[in-house]
């Protein structure tokens, strides 16, 4: 009879077996990490300084402390310290900080995989969002970069701190196409746009979206934005 269960590893308890509480409870934190598995993160080496209970991360390749030589597996906060899984594939877990949804191949985590074949090959969705400090100036490259050969959805924003300035209003787009993502668009705390495409753009090279002012010029604020995707993964 095998030690611990064949996907989670969680452990079993033994025939005869002192403190039964103890292997009872680490099966349990292994449970509560990867039920409705939220990850932190797939790309921090180094473990935070404070555990949390159930918080899980994706441990990648050169991991140093507590996570060294745990490289692709899943850590699980518990007890101050960490208690290890190995996904599989097919295994899902929403990934914080990149806000999409990543699938196990069997090798390791692919974010954003819709769909994913037994070669690799998938339909991906991705984003990247930030708030940014707006300078001065006519236009105002947010530094938000839309990758190489993407389909563009489209992109949206909002104003939390009032764009001060001259101008008006403002347009969102990339160079080229300053207006893709809307124009006249408003100033207050609150303002907002949603640039939904009406047909996909694909972007072969990669862009920046910009901020164009529109009868004057920027002088501060502050606006949240995020881009959205589609992309197709290659077979291995």
């Amino acid at each position: 009879m095998s030690n611990e269960t064949a996907r989670l590893q969680m452990p079993l308890v033994q025939g005869a077996q002192a403190q039964k509480h103890v292997t009872v409870n680490e099966a349990l934190m292994r449970l509560d990490g990867v039920s409705n598995l939220v990850l932190q993160s797939l790309d921090h080496g180094v473990p935070p300084v404070s555990v949390i209970d159930g918080r899980c991360y994706g441990v990648p390749g050169g991991a140093s402390g507590d996570w060294a030589g745990q490289a692709g597996k899943i850590a699980i906060g518990s007890n101050g310290g960490w208690v290890f899984v190995q996904p599989s594939a097919g295994m899902r877990g929403f990934v914080a900080d990149r806000g999409v949804v990543a699938v196990h191949d069997g090798s390791g985590w692919v974010p954003g995989a819709l769909s994913l074949g037994g070669f690799g090959s998938g339909l991906m969705t991705g984003m990247v969002e930030a708030e940014v400090e707006v300078g001065s100036g006519a236009s105002f490259d947010t530094g938000i970069t839309i990758p190489a050969n993407v389909m563009v959805i489209g992109a949206v924003a909002r104003v939390v701190e009032p764009l001060a300035g001259s101008l008006d209003s403002w347009k969102l787009g990339t160079v080229g196409a300053v207006d893709r993502f809307g124009q006249g668009l408003g100033k207050g705390a609150g303002s907002w746009a949603r640039g939904l495409l009406g047909a996909p753009m694909t972007y072969y090279e990669a862009a920046n979206l910009l901020m164009t002012a529109e009868g004057g010029v920027f002088g501060g604020g502050r606006v949240r934005l995020a881009v959205h995707w589609l992309a197709l993964r290659l077979p291995s």
